[in-house]
């Protein structure tokens, strides 16, 4: 199975905000549902930011904040499935998907490191 992940990070982002939609706006959600819009959407704009990247610099660092981001994208889900436990079926599929894009991001973080 070929995966394209710029397509991959892009619908990601986009299960995010139709889940958000659907989030209650109340006083504990305002700010998780502010950071997790704005780690999630982080992901996939960084990594075409690191495919049309001008050095090999360049593209490393834009891998690093692609980790970075995603990793603080499991943390806010976390916490919003706390205080919505009601969707949790919702937000589980999401951090399974956030989880599956750190070790892809961990991979190539670390073949990055290796010089390759």
């Amino acid at each position: 199975m070929n995966y394209d992940l710029e397509e991959r990070t892009k619908n990601f982002s986009k299960n995010i905000i139709d889940l958000l939609k659907e989030i209650k706006k109340d006083e504990i959600n305002k700010n998780i549902i502010f950071q997790l819009m704005r780690s999630s959407t982080s992901v996939g704009a960084n990594y075409c930011e690191a495919n049309g990247a001008s050095s090999k610099k360049d593209f490393r660092n834009k891998i690093f904040i692609c980790r970075k981001e995603i990793q603080e994208t499991k943390y806010w889900i976390e916490l919003l499935a706390r205080s919505n436990p009601e969707e949790n079926k919702s937000l589980k599929k999401l951090w399974k998907e956030a989880q599956e894009l750190t070790l892809i991001f961990n991979k190539i973080s670390t073949t990055l490191r290796k010089g390759n």
